[in-house]
């Protein structure tokens, strides 16, 4: 396991993830596909400049016993992304996503990894 620390040996906060890694929550009762799809669209394509930009989407992971989305039923959805630029978390969170929440759970700041 690779130890984060900066250049004087002091240990800090980073990923070697990329420069900035963001989990996220996206949740609704009984999320559609359709939800999903929406909030995962304006993710990748962004909203307003400097208030929710375009992220790449690194993971996704699906907060059921079984790990799998089931439409209609799924509330929570996690959700990894990366990239330097804005994120707001919001109620009716993107565009056609109505009734869709999201909240920051991690916030990772990209270090140098010194082994």
């Amino acid at each position: 396991m690779a130890v984060l620390t900066n250049t004087n040996g002091k240990s800090m906060e980073g990923n070697g993830a990329g420069p900035r890694t963001r989990i996220i929550n996206l949740a609704k009762s009984n999320m559609t596909e359709a939800d999903l799809t929406a909030a995962l669209n304006f993710l990748a394509a962004g909203g307003t400049a400097g208030t929710d930009d375009a992220h790449t989407i690194a993971g996704v992971s699906v907060l059921t016993e079984s790990g799998i989305f089931t439409d209609s039923t799924t509330d929570d959805v996690q959700v990894a992304i990366q990239g330097t630029g804005a994120f707001t978390a919001a109620s009716n969170f993107g565009i056609g996503s109505t009734g869709v929440t999201s909240t920051l759970l991690a916030d990772f700041q990209g270090a140098p990894i010194s082994v």
